[in-house]
C-alpha cells in the first residue's frame, strides 16, 4: 500500500469497513477537500475511497466478514490490522481520525488512537438505542463526536453525555427525488395499469431462506384474491435469485405473475402500490421512497428467545422506530404467516386514500432525514481539524 501524498494540508485519518461506509467516505472526501486546502487522507478504503484520493494501507475487503463462525476464523487477521494501523496512524499524527460504521473494528482502533492525543470522530451510530445499552461507556472512551443518521439519536448521545450531531441519512439524499411510480413501471417494463406489489425478502442467503417461502406464499394468495395483480421482486446477487427461483417452482408458484430483477430495488420499491418487505435497511429506503409497506421477519427460535431478552424498543422497522408509532404493520416470527401478510397487504391495496395518508408520513420522514450528509460530517470534521492547527 501506498503512503498518503506529501504536502501541507493536514492528514484525515479515515477507516470503512464496508461498501456502505465506502460509499459515505467518498462523499466526505469530496466535501472536506472543497473545505480545507491540500487536505490529504489515509487509512482504510474501499474503491469510491481509493478514487477519492485515499490512501488505503489495507485491503478493505478483510475487513467485511459477516456471521459469527466467520469472525472467529478471522479474529487474528483483523487483530494485525487493527494493530498496524494503529501503529500507521500514531506515527502519521492525523489532525483527526474518522471512523465509518463497522463499530467492533473502527471502535476499537479509535479507543486506542484517542489515548495517544489524536481526536477522534464517529460516523454511524451502533444501536445503542435498541440493545446492548452497556456500549454506550466503550463509546465514551473512544470518540470525541458522534455523527449520528436519525435525529432521536443525537438526543440519546448528548443525554449519555457524548457530544452528537444528526447529519441525517445519505440514502435520503440519494432518493431525495425519486422516480415516479410510472417512469418506474416504464422502466422495468411493468404494466402502467394495474397493481404491482414489490417483495423484498432480504439480501442474504439465510435471510431467502427464512423468509421467501413465506413471502412466495403471501403472493400466491393476493392473486388469488386478484388475479390482475402483478409482482415484482429484485436481488442483490445472482445466488440469491437462484434460491428464490427455485422456492418459486417449490410452491407451485411458477405462473405466478412476477418479474425477478437483478439489482433495481429503488425502481422495483417506486414500481409498486405496496411492498412487502423483510425488516432491515429496506425498510428505510421503502419509506424514503415513499411506498406503504408491511414489514417481516423470522429469526431462528433460539436467536429470537435471545433477542426478545436484549431489544428494548417496540418496534423493529426503520419507519416505525422513527415516527415512534406503528406506521407500517409488523409481523414478527410465528405471526409472520401468509395469511397475516396477504391480510394487511389486502387492506393496503384496497384503501388508496389509507395508501396516500401513509405516503404523505413517509414522504415527512424522507424531509427529516434529507440533510445533505456528507456535508454535515464534513462541518464536524473540519472543526477538529482546525482546532488542532492543522488548517492554514
Amino acid at each position: 500500500m501506498t503512503e498518503p501524498a506529501p504536502g501541507q494540508g493536514p492528514l484525515v485519518g479515515m477507516i470503512a469497513g464496508e461498501a456502505s461506509g465506502d460509499t459515505l467516505g467518498a462523499a466526505m472526501i469530496e466535501a472536506l477537500r472543497a473545505r480545507i486546502p491540500g487536505v490529504r487522507f489515509a487509512g482504510i478504503a474501499g474503491p469510491r475511497m481509493l478514487a477519492a484520493g485515499c490512501t488505503s494501507w489495507h485491503d478493505q475487503e478483510r475487513l467485511a466478514v459477516r456471521g459469527l463462525f466467520e469472525v472467529l476464523r478471522h479474529v487474528p487477521e483483523l487483530l494485525r490490522i487493527r494493530s498496524d494501523l494503529v501503529r500507521r496512524l500514531l506515527e502519521a499524527r492525523p489532525s483527526v481520525v474518522v471512523g465509518i460504521d463497522s463499530p467492533d473494528f473502527t471502535l476499537g482502533v479509535e479507543r486506542r488512537v484517542r489515548a495517544h492525543g489524536v481526536p477522534t470522530v464517529h460516523c454511524v451510530s451502533p444501536t445503542v438505542w435498541a440493545w446492548r445499552a452497556g456500549r454506550i461507556e466503550g463509546i465514551r472512551q473512544a470518540v470525541d463526536h458522534m455523527l449520528v443518521l436519525f435525529p432521536f439519536e443525537e438526543r440519546h448521545y448528548r443525554e449519555a453525555g457524548i457530544p452528537a450531531t444528526c447529519i441525517g441519512h445519505p440514502l435520503a439524499d440519494q432518493l431525495e427525488h425519486g422516480l415516479s411510480r410510472d417512469a418506474a413501471r416504464a422502466g422495468l417494463q411493468l404494466d402502467a395499469a394495474g397493481q404491482v406489489i414489490a417483495l423484498l425478502p432480504g439480501s442474504r442467503r439465510s435471510e431467502i431462506e427464512m423468509m421467501a417461502p413465506v413471502f412466495v406464499e403471501t403472493a400466491l394468495l393476493l392473486h388469488r384474491a386478484d388475479p390482475t395483480r402483478r409482482f415484482v421482486a429484485p436481488f442483490a446477487t445472482a445466488a440469491t435469485r437462484a434460491m428464490f427461483e427455485q422456492i418459486l417452482r417449490d410452491r407451485g408458484a411458477q405462473d405466478l405473475p412476477i418479474t425477478l430483477l437483478d439489482g433495481r430495488a429503488h425502481e422495483a420499491m417506486a414500481a409498486a402500490d405496496a411492498v412487502l418487505v423483510a425488516s432491515g435497511t429496506a425498510t428505510l429506503e421503502a419509506a424514503l421512497i415513499g411506498r406503504p409497506m408491511v414489514i417481516a421477519y423470522r429469526l431462528s427460535r433460539a436467536t429470537h428467545a435471545i433477542a426478545r431478552r436484549l431489544v428494548r424498543i417496540p418496534h423493529v422497522g426503520l419507519p416505525n422506530i422513527l415516527a415512534r408509532q406503528a406506521l407500517c404493520p409488523e409481523f414478527l416470527q410465528d405471526d409472520a404467516t401468509p395469511a397475516n401478510l396477504a391480510q394487511a397487504l389486502g387492506n393496503l391495496l384496497d384503501d388508496a386514500p389509507l395508501r396516500m395518508v401513509l405516503t404523505q408520513r413517509l414522504e415527512g420522514l424522507r424531509a427529516e432525514l434529507a440533510l445533505g450528509a456528507a456535508q454535515r460530517a464534513a462541518t464536524v470534521i473540519a472543526t477538529f481539524a482546525e482546532r488542532h492547527g492543522q488548517v492554514t
